[in-house]
């Protein structure tokens, strides 16, 4: 009969909590971070340390171009979606006599 360290790896190659499914481990990290919490070690930010990572994230993942191109064209898409265009290139039609704009 195997073990059940052979068990988990057999599947996937993993050990221990990689091996574990997601909601799984997120369970037990939800816990570790709980039991933080009330033993007083947990860190939290403060504003100004939340501003800053999220300033450190947005620059490591502009530099991607391939991403941020993808990121544009998706929200051009979405866009001309929200205003009802269908056709890519399509000029706005002229507006009838008497209207705004």
């Amino acid at each position: 009969m195997a073990t059940q360290d052979e068990q988990v790896t057999a599947g996937n190659g993993k050990r221990g909590f990689a091996a574990m499914d997601k909601e799984t481990q997120r369970l037990i990290a939800s816990k570790g971070g709980q039991a933080a919490h009330q033993k007083g070690t947990a860190h939290e930010f403060t504003p100004e340390e939340a501003r800053r990572a999220g300033q450190k994230g947005g620059e490591v993942v502009s530099r991607d171009r391939e991403h941020m191109a993808e990121i544009g064209r998706k929200g051009g898409e979405s866009r001309q979606t929200a205003r009802g265009g269908s056709r890519q290139g399509a000029k706005p039609e002229a507006n009838e006599p008497g209207e705004p704009g």
